[in-house]
């Protein structure tokens, strides 16, 4: 056992190097003025009511609107493609899960710019619908490129999630519904739904804290005209270098996050209570 606590040592460092030091710091900044030194701090609540002013709730509100809209669209186009994967084959499932997983192993930022290329006025489906006599379209810097961008990105955080839940749902119970006369609704909705609802919650929790805090996605196919709650922060650090008000705006959004992952473990509760 004191072997294996020596091994251990390491990353208990490394963890407190890059997850605890930078967590004081943000407390820090969030709850001092700027410009002090660190023995003659003013400690100040300024900075998380700077947040309450209108310009900054507008930021919020439009952060949770793409956030809950690319988490829905995510489910509704994720669900039934985990599902079609969960009913084939185990060696065909694991293909298909890797041709899901794949665009992950691309840089982000480098799949944000091929979208670009592809939604652009001068890009390759507008020059498609040229070649078939249809005017161009503007998709680029809109709510359709932002919203396509996130779920493209995201939707294998659905995906992977619900397929393990209906993957390793035991099949018996459908069985027992097919021969009690259940018809494929039925038992869809009082079998295979609840079964797999704590995969479709994971899901849910992972798009959603994902496209929360996107500031990537939003800048590029959004042209910089989309401030998000992700890109609020970014400027605060990196443009305006105010710190201090972007590390309040952090712990707002950490406090946001944990209010949503509480939210998602009690109807987890509640529906395993329920079963």
């Amino acid at each position: 056992m004191k072997h294996f606590r020596h091994l251990i040592k390491p990353y208990l460092i490394w963890s407190v190097v890059i997850i605890v030091i930078p967590l004081i710091l943000t407390f820090l900044y969030a709850f001092t003025t700027p410009g002090n030194e660190v023995l003659t701090l003013s400690f100040t609540l300024e900075n998380f009511t700077r947040f309450a002013e209108a310009t900054y709730l507008h930021v919020i509100l439009k952060s949770f609107q793409l956030g809950i809209a690319a988490t829905l669209i995510c489910l509704v186009l994720g669900y039934p493609l985990a599902y079609i994967i969960s009913k084939q084959s185990e060696s065909i499932q694991s293909f298909l899960i890797l041709l899901v997983t794949i665009p992950m192993w691309i840089n982000m930022l480098l799949r944000t710019y091929a979208w670009m290329n592809l939604l652009s006025d001068n890009g390759i489906i507008n020059n498609l619908l040229s070649m078939l006599g249809i005017n161009p379209l503007t998709m680029m810097y809109t709510d359709f490129s932002v919203m396509i961008g996130l779920v493209c990105n995201f939707m294998p955080f659905m995906i992977i999630p619900i397929h393990t839940s209906l993957a390793k749902m035991d099949r018996s119970f459908i069985e027992a519904a097919n021969d009690l006369g259940a018809d494929p609704v039925q038992t869809f909705w009082k079998v295979i739904w609840p079964l797999s609802l704590p995969g479709v919650l994971n899901g849910v929790m992972m798009v959603f804290l994902l496209a929360l805090s996107s500031f990537v996605i939003p800048k590029l196919l959004g042209g910089g005209q989309y401030m998000l709650i992700g890109n609020l922060i970014e400027s605060q650090f990196i443009s305006v270098g105010d710190w201090n008000f972007g590390s309040a705006i952090s712990l707002i959004l950490a406090m946001l996050i944990l209010i949503f992952l509480r939210l998602m473990r009690r109807l987890d509760y509640l529906d395993r209570q329920d079963d």
